[in-house]
C-alpha cells in the first residue's frame, strides 16, 4: 500500500489556505511549515505564466530522511500505513533530517529542540477523517489516499515531480500531480508574492 497526496495544479489559485490549515494544526512557530505553497512563473511579458505547488512531505517508498537519521526518529511505516512517521521521544535535533530530505520538508522546531514534518494528521486518518490541508482547500485541489487509486481516477497524465522538485529517482515519493505545462518548463523562477 502506498499511501499519498494528489494535486491538482490546474484547480489551485494559491490561496494557501492548505498551508495554514497546516500550520495551525501543528501549532509551529512563525516562519516554519510542514506543507507551504510556492509560486512559480515562467517566460516575460507579453506571454507569462504562473504556477503555485503545494508541498509537504511526499512519504517516500526510499526516503533520505529515514535512511540518514541516527537515532531511528524517522520511520517508515511507524503508523502501519506505509508512510514516512518521525518519533518525537527518539529526535535529538540533530537535523540530519532536514539536512538530506531532497524537498526540504523536516524543519527543526528550535522551542522543541526536535525535528518536525508533516504526518499526513495520521491521528485524524486514523479517525476516518481527511488530512487538514485537503479539507481546507476551497478548490479542492488536494486529496489523500492510495497513489494507484489516484493514477486510476485522475488520469495517465500524473507525474511525481515538477521542474522546481528534485529527480524522483532515488526516493521515489508518493505524491501525484496533475501539472500545468508551465510546471515542467526548465526555466522557473520562484515569483515574489
Amino acid at each position: 500500500m502506498s499511501l499519498g497526496f494528489f494535486f491538482n495544479m490546474d484547480d489551485c489559485i494559491g490561496c494557501r489556505a492548505c498551508q495554514i490549515a497546516c500550520k495551525d494544526r501543528n501549532d509551529l512557530p512563525v516562519g516554519l511549515f510542514y506543507r507551504e505553497v510556492k509560486s512559480y512563473e515562467i517566460g516575460s511579458y507579453p506571454s507569462p505564466k504562473m504556477y503555485h505547488y503545494s508541498a509537504a512531505c511526499n512519504h517516500c517508498e526510499s526516503p533520505a530522511c529515514v535512511a540518514n537519521c541516527p537515532t531511528g526518529s524517522m520511520q517508515k511505516d511507524l503508523g502501519g500505513d506505509g508512510t514516512v512517521q518521525h518519533d518525537d521521544d527518539l529526535c535529538i535535533g540533530c537535523g540530519t533530517c532536514v539536512k538530506t530530505c531532497p524537498y526540504q520538508i523536516p524543519v527543526l522546531l528550535a522551542n522543541k529542540g526536535i525535528a518536525g514534518k508533516c504526518d499526513a494528521c495520521k491521528p485524524f486518518r486514523d479517525a476516518d477523517l481527511n488530512p487538514v490541508c485537503v479539507d481546507a482547500c476551497p478548490m479542492r485541489c488536494l486529496k489523500y489516499g492510495e497513489i494507484s487509486e489516484h493514477e486510476q481516477k485522475y488520469g495517465s497524465d500524473l507525474v511525481n515531480a515538477i521542474a522546481p522538485l528534485p529527480s524522483p529517482d532515488t526516493t521515489m515519493p508518493n505524491v501525484r500531480i496533475k501539472p500545468k505545462k508551465a510546471a515542467l518548463e526548465s526555466s522557473f523562477r520562484q515569483a515574489a508574492i
